[in-house]
């Protein structure tokens, strides 16, 4: 069966940026489109307990306005993107479970992203994160507008995003210490296929010894050398499977969270990793990529990977 790369919509004008975004996708990687929308309402979590609770349409209703909603967004991406194939599916149930399982049968799946301020552009909201967290398939967060604004953004259209972030580098996060070959082998893809360069971010924190190198320079000259070659040492097979592809990898003192979030300024997507836990806690997304959840201003994919 053909993967498809999925969205998941809520009529936000995030989302509807991200079913931009996913169709520019499936334009690259020759997929079909999927719109898909849980149509199952559910009081907020946060609604105040007046003992009269908060209305809920019938169901009838919801299912209504979950198929308006997808009808609208098909007619948005025909318009501008007329080669790709688009299916529409509006799922019964709550969000978090109904995007799990759409994902399942994607390539990838891309949710829509809120920028809340001008100072801090959050990304997550409850459902983007639970998904995030769980999912075993790479998800994509795109936001509304390239900068984050207290108003409502104007809705910008699949040309317009391409404009935007078609001629921009794709950026790596690499962890040298448990490089994953899935990870590495998403961002690579993503930039060839973008004919983009491919900038590669690796964070490393010196030993405590290390008092700014100036007390031992040889140690300090050597610590650098040992980290970018091992950095080479990584890319090389991948550089001989993308020998066309243009790379620029960089080692920056100090946490990798700080140097993606500066680079996704100016960049087309931001690739990172989330490492899978089936743990009785619970799901965990990583210091690193959370951070750059938070203040990335590109769309940013998260592979899971063991």
């Amino acid at each position: 069966m053909t993967r498809t790369i999925t969205v998941g919509l809520d009529g936000s004008p995030a989302s509807l940026a991200a079913a931009d975004w996913a169709a520019h996708e499936a334009q690259l990687r020759n997929l079909p489109l999927r719109l898909v929308t849980a149509w199952e309402w559910q009081a907020p979590a946060f609604a105040p307990a007046t003992g009269l609770g908060v209305p809920v349409p019938p169901r009838d209703l919801q299912r209504a306005s979950a198929q308006q909603l997808l009808a609208q967004a098909r007619s948005r991406v025909a318009e501008a993107s007329p080669e790709v194939p688009v299916a529409i599916d509006e799922i019964p149930g709550l969000p978090v479970p109904a995007l799990l399982k759409a994902a399942e049968e994607a390539e990838l799946l891309v949710l829509g992203s809120r920028g809340l301020s001008r100072t801090a552009g959050y990304l997550l909201g409850s459902v983007s994160q639970a998904v995030l967290a769980t999912c075993e398939r790479p998800v994509v967060l795109v936001r509304a507008a390239e900068h984050g604004v207290e108003e409502e953004p104007p809705e910008p259209s699949v040309r317009e995003v391409t404009a935007a972030f078609g001629h921009r580098d794709v950026v790596l996060g690499l962890d040298l210490h448990k490089p994953d070959d899935a990870v590495i082998d998403f961002a690579f893809d993503a930039a060839s296929r973008r004919a983009a360069r491919l900038r590669i971010i690796h964070g490393w924190t010196p030993p405590p010894y290390y008092y700014g190198g100036e007390l031992m320079p040889d140690m300090n000259d050597g610590m650098v050398k040992q980290v970018r070659s091992e950095l080479s040492d990584v890319l090389r097979p991948w550089q001989d499977r993308y020998p066309a592809l243009e790379i620029h990898a960089q080692a920056t003192i100090g946490g990798a969270g700080r140097h993606l979030v500066d680079a996704s300024y100016d960049a087309a997507l931001v690739v990172v990793g989330r490492r899978t836990r089936r743990a009785a806690v619970g799901a965990h997304i990583g210091p690193v990529t959370q951070a750059l959840l938070h203040h990335a201003v590109a769309p940013v994919a998260v592979v899971p990977h063991d």
